[in-house]
């Protein structure tokens, strides 16, 4: 529980009261690359308007998983800001520490497979094997550089077997800061006199934690030096350990959201802590209930909404948009992205798992279950998807 006048929202209010600020900008509303914006009464039934704080968040809401990471390597400033021209609402970051307290943004703080550090033969002796979450990795991690060790570094492609044309860009962009994106969000959203939204992860919060390296509290502090801390700032903070979310809610009144892996999972702080609950138990009402009493959303995987059947094609949609809505949850389902790989079966086009499938038609499917937003490594499908199931 926060404090005060800072207290987070429910679903209503965050769904509902940005449209003043968005008029107060003369932005009137998001404008993907389609050129349109949906007005509230354009929105289908269930959908609840736009929600957001200062500036107008449309829904379905597109949020640019790791940045336009379909295009560029993932979780670069180039990521960042070629999502953000086309029109992505929001903009992910994944958070992980630096030897000495820094916040900088990679998806897992096993940097191997996204710089260039195992070509640098002066981090050699780098190289060590731990266990994260209970999984043996080897490699180079984060918590082992100082920032400036690490800005040095060069990102690269992750999947450069599944995303060759990416690879293009290797070694042009370091990895940023957390700062750096405040920094960059703060410029970008006085030049389009529109806020940057920001959807903020904190990767292995326990993990960090125990090693002396927690991520909530220089986060925090991060949040409240650009004055992204309140109520109706223009972040959400995310976790897939709901006990971080609860800590930065004791911090900050940003709103929070609850990551969902596959059902049959617990959430790393559970199985540290001996809580039994599974995913599975978090979607009934009641884990729901327990879970809007800190948060302001969840972010599921999308098999908690439609589950595949065995062939890979999609079955019968669960309670969990309604369940969850009933609750006062906002839904940040991930991730939709455009190759055949990554899609349903029903949607995939052709024998290469690389080549793009049927996209729109996947968005489509989403949408209809009344999701408030989603996550896509491709931005541009994903406003384009959004205007046709909006009828634009």
């Amino acid at each position: 529980m926060t404090q005060g006048a800072d207290r987070a929202p429910g679903r209503r209010t965050v769904l509902g009261a940005a449209v003043i600020g968005s008029a107060a900008l003369g932005a009137g509303g998001v404008t993907g690359v389609s050129g349109g914006t949906a007005s509230a009464a354009e929105r289908p039934a269930g959908h609840g308007g736009a929600h957001g704080g200062h500036g107008e968040l449309p829904v379905p809401t597109v949020i640019a998983h790791r940045g336009a990471s379909g295009y560029r390597p993932e979780h670069t400033i180039g990521s960042y800001q070629l999502a953000l021209d086309m029109g992505a609402h929001v903009i992910e970051q994944d958070l992980v520490p630096t030897k000495d307290g820094h916040l900088v943004c990679r998806h897992e703080n096993d940097i191997t497979g996204t710089t260039d550090v195992a070509s640098r033969p002066e981090f050699a002796s780098r190289r060590t094997t731990k266990s994260i979450d209970g999984t043996s990795l080897t490699g180079w991690f984060t918590e082992d550089f100082t920032l400036a060790e690490l800005k040095t570094l060069r990102a690269k492609e992750r999947i450069p077997a599944a995303r060759q044309q990416n690879t293009l860009y290797d070694g042009r962009w370091t990895v940023p800061s957390f700062e750096e994106v405040l920094s960059w969000a703060e410029r970008e959203g006085r030049r389009r006199g529109r806020p940057v939204w920001l959807h903020v992860e904190t990767k292995h919060p326990s993990y960090f934690r125990s090693i002396g390296l927690g991520l909530e509290e220089p986060l925090a502090r991060l949040l409240r030096r650009y004055g992204r801390h309140r109520a109706h700032s223009p972040v959400f903070l995310q976790s897939f350990e709901p006990s971080s979310i609860q800590r930065l809610a004791r911090l900050v009144a940003s709103p929070g959201v609850v990551l969902l892996s596959a059902a049959a999972s617990r959430p790393w702080d559970f199985v540290q802590s001996g809580d039994p609950r599974t995913v599975a138990d978090l979607v009934k009402p009641e884990g729901l209930e327990w879970i809007a009493s800190f948060a302001r959303g969840i972010g599921p995987t999308l098999d908690l909404i439609i589950p595949r059947r065995a062939d890979g094609t999609l079955g019968t949609p669960t309670t969990l948009v309604k369940d969850a809505h009933a609750q006062g949850l906002i839904l940040h389902p991930y991730t939709l992205r455009n190759e055949n790989a990554f899609l349903p079966a029903d949607f995939r086009r052709g024998g290469d798992p690389n080549a793009y499938g049927d996209a729109f038609g996947a968005f489509r499917i989403y949408f209809e279950q009344g999701i408030d937003g989603i996550f896509t490594d491709n931005p541009d499908t994903g406003l384009l998807a959004r205007t046709d199931f909006l009828g634009g």
